[in-house]
């Protein structure tokens, strides 16, 4: 379709508008980022955007609108899968924009000229899981900040990529701009091999690999960004592990892990 992009390094800030270009027309970001987890500037970004009359969307499918509101940061559009957290019982396929006065009469434009809609039963479902939002977010919450503690003390880790730890490099950003946090995190192994990995995944009983989190059910899934990247450079030597933590009890999902590490071990020789 004849569409240019750059891509850029996520805690770049304001200094995005270096990468400007004479045709750029929008920046899309997701914060934090997508199973690395950086928190971006978005504040910093939109102002610089649109000196320029750049639209600036985002994905903010991870915080909801109850932990993060992007257009009171400046964003123009703000996208979600609302599959994952709004939907919560991974039984619907549907997505979601909310949009600020810049870029109001252009997606409305779009939305007739495309005929885009949603089915009944579609809307049904999300509202359904509208009602329990907050709760299924406060217990997402707690669960998986006990679990990212629980992960940074284990030997078998090297980091965990999680916004409300205090070892997080952008956890200012992340309580200055956000009320919350979901289920979603990561971590990365000590080095080992990959058969080391898949063992310890491989026997998970309350973790089921998938990529569609968000739901009521806990996932697990092993994550390579080295492959993927332009603008940085992913430097770790483990293994990232991607993690949603869900409803179930957090306390069987530790030992659930605990044993998955025992596997890892067995075979790492360590």
């Amino acid at each position: 379709m004849d569409i240019e992009t750059t891509y850029y390094d996520p805690r770049v800030g304001a200094a995005i508008a270096e990468l400007f270009q004479p045709n750029t027309r929008a920046v899309f970001l997701e914060s934090p980022g997508s199973g690395t987890f950086e928190i971006q500037d978005v504040p910093a970004i939109a102002a610089v955007a649109h000196q320029r009359d750049i639209c600036v969307l985002m994905d903010n499918s991870w915080a909801t609108p109850l932990f993060l509101k992007p257009l009171e940061l400046g964003v123009d559009i703000s996208i979600m899968a609302a599959t994952k957290y709004i939907g919560g019982h991974s039984d619907v396929m549907l997505g979601t924009i909310a949009c600020g006065p810049r870029a109001w009469e252009q997606v409305r434009d779009m939305h007739f000229q495309l005929g885009q809609f949603v089915g009944p039963d579609d809307v049904t479902l999300v509202l359904r899981g509208f009602r329990t939002l907050d709760v299924r977010l406060q217990r997402h919450q707690e669960s998986a900040l006990t679990m990212a503690l629980w992960l940074e003390q284990r030997p078998d880790v090297s980091h965990v990529f999680y916004p409300p730890l205090p070892s997080h490099p952008d956890h200012a950003l992340w309580r200055r701009d956000f009320r919350g946090a979901s289920g979603l995190l990561s971590f990365v192994t000590r080095n080992s091999s990959s058969e080391a990995v898949a063992a310890m995944i491989d026997g998970l009983k309350l973790f089921t690999i998938g990529y569609s989190w968000g739901g009521f059910e806990s996932l697990v899934l092993p994550v390579s960004p080295r492959s993927m990247r332009t603008a940085t450079q992913w430097t770790e030597t483990g293994h990232l592990i991607w993690l949603h933590i869900g409803l179930e009890d957090v306390d069987d999902l530790i030992a659930d892990l605990e044993e998955g590490f025992s596997r890892f071990r067995d075979i790492s020789g360590h």
